[in-house]
């Protein structure tokens, strides 16, 4: 089949692998994406692809902590331009709809789209700033944390990246210190017992094939399997990582800021995640309207 040269650049962006490389990845496995992404690793031509995918969709990522630290709310609200997120009426509309989750606590997006905020469902109040602000709004997802501990938010960029994690005490700086980390380190689990299996078993089997592919026998690929699962577990689990505020050529992991304390959970949102958002042709948009 033919491959386009986007999608060649859109695999050399998420894996860092040459334009040539990319294109055979592409052709060997029909053009799919993700067999094409394993197939570089098991070569060993790329490394893991960007978990973030393509970040298109605009809009902000909000949170809220109550003042106790024991409730707290991390929410994406969506729209069209990254100017519409600017927009005081945008803005008003996500504090509104942030603080009644945090009192209201709706299990789910359809429990909240039925919500009712001054008079009105909160659905009515998305269609209202659809009409009145000119731009599609959509509430995509919200998570709620209610805990015995301390909660912590912090908001990257304006809204790009929220993070809300749950700890068992400590420091305001030490529960900013690790939701900063989160949102610059991107982990999936706190710890080794929170790696999701068909996740873990997937970069198993990367490994394997890498490491037949380097021509070792195979009585020692399980061996170095084990050995270099150490080095995924440092990069997805939080209390692993090197901890990026350390100073320059000091050996620090999350772990060892924590001095006892400890992450019960945590949830990151990353603004537009996972969402294509449609290319215009621009000229041809006016061109058509020119006819």
């Amino acid at each position: 089949m033919a491959i386009s040269a986007k999608t060649v650049k859109e695999l050399r962006e998420r894996t860092g692998a040459g334009m040539m490389d990319c294109k055979k990845a592409l052709t060997a496995n029909d053009g799919d994406m993700q067999k094409a992404i394993d197939w570089l690793r098991e070569k060993g031509i790329a490394k893991a692809a960007k978990k973030s995918g393509r970040i298109a969709a605009e809009g902000a990522v909000a949170a809220y902590v109550s003042d106790d630290r024991k409730t707290g709310v991390l929410l994406e609200i969506n729209c069209e331009t990254d100017f519409t997120a600017n927009n005081e009426n945008f803005r008003a509309l996500e504090k509104k709809v942030i603080e009644h989750i945090a009192e209201a606590k709706p299990a789910d997006l359809d429990a909240l789209n039925d919500c009712v905020i001054d008079g009105k469902k909160v659905s009515e109040l998305v269609t209202e700033a659809t009409a009145t602000i000119g731009e599609k709004i959509s509430i995509r997802r919200f998570v709620t944390y209610e805990t015995e501990g301390k909660l912590t938010s912090y908001i990257h960029m304006g809204g790009k990246i929220g993070v809300l994690v749950d700890m068992t005490g400590g420091s305001d700086e030490l529960g900013k210190d690790v939701a900063m980390q989160i949102a610059a380190a991107n982990p999936s689990a706190v710890d080794r017992a929170g790696v999701d299996a068909s996740e873990l078993e997937h970069e198993k089997e990367i490994l394997r094939k890498q490491a037949l592919e380097e021509g070792k026998p195979e009585k020692i690929v399980e061996r170095m399997v084990e050995g270099r699962i150490n080095k995924f577990y440092k990069e997805v689990c939080l209390i692993e990582q090197d901890f990026v505020k350390a100073d320059p050529g000091e050996k620090k992991t999350v772990k060892d800021i924590l001095k006892g304390e400890k992450v019960l959970r945590f949830t990151r949102y990353q603004l537009g995640e996972g969402i294509e958002k449609k290319e215009t042709d621009f000229a041809a948009e006016v061109a058509a309207q020119l006819k």
